[in-house]
């Protein structure tokens, strides 16, 4: 089911050579993979946005490519590592912080296993508690991505409900009104993306030159 592809995510930026790294170690694992970035730049710590900008782009990639998410605000602690399958038949290799939210809710996840930092850590890393995107993640993921371990030997399956899961605004509807929450900002072009779908608004039933009133206000989740 593996096709070769590799695409990365982090909260790194790219003014270091921390994501430079993480493809030099899954290069090292297998020369001939195809590495690709979704974005460097979440907000540091922000696994909501990491889950979000997930669930905006894995739709476009091929069955069997692999994720690696970085954005991992408890590195060095007990949260655990985690690689999921999608209803798509595509790989999240990831904290299990909250980064798998929207894809759970969204897309679907048919399994997940706990990655085995026995067997899928990059040798003589294992003092090392602050870079597992280099050391666990990106190493794993390109295992996967490559065809050199199967999903069953990433470790032992957990829980799919058990899933750590972020908050999120469920969408109000009734006969006047639609309520929902601002997701997440497109700051380059001013755009603002929210929970509201399409369907949610036809509820309405909009005709075209109505006015509709919008106003947005600060709650924190």
């Amino acid at each position: 089911m593996v096709n070769n592809l590799l695409v990365l995510q982090s909260d790194f930026g790219l003014v270091d050579g921390a994501v430079s790294a993480m493809i030099g170690v899954a290069l090292q694992e297998e020369p001939s993979l195809g590495v690709h970035h979704l974005t460097h730049d979440i907000t540091p710590y922000n696994t909501f946005e990491a889950s979000y900008r997930l669930f905006q782009t894995i739709e476009y990639w091929p069955e069997g490519t692999t994720f690696v998410s970085v954005v991992d605000p408890g590195v060095g602690s007990d949260r655990k590592s985690v690689v999921a399958l999608t209803e798509g038949n595509q790989y999240i290799v990831t904290p299990d912080n909250g980064t798998l939210s929207y894809i759970k809710r969204h897309a679907g996840i048919k399994a997940v296993r706990e990655i085995s930092e026995v067997a899928n850590r990059r040798k003589n890393t294992e003092h090392s508690y602050t870079f597992h995107g280099r050391d666990v993640y990106a190493y794993t993921g390109a295992k996967l991505a490559s065809g050199h371990i199967s999903f069953e030997e990433v470790g032992p399956e957990l829980s799919v409900e058990n899933i750590v899961e972020v908050p999120e605004v469920e969408t109000q509807v009734t006969e006047t009104k639609v309520s929902g929450a601002i997701d997440i900002l497109d700051v380059r072009f001013g755009s603002l993306w929210t929970s509201i779908s399409r369907e949610d608004f036809q509820t309405l039933s909009p005709e075209f030159g109505d006015r509709f009133e919008v106003t947005i206000s600060h709650h924190d989740l």
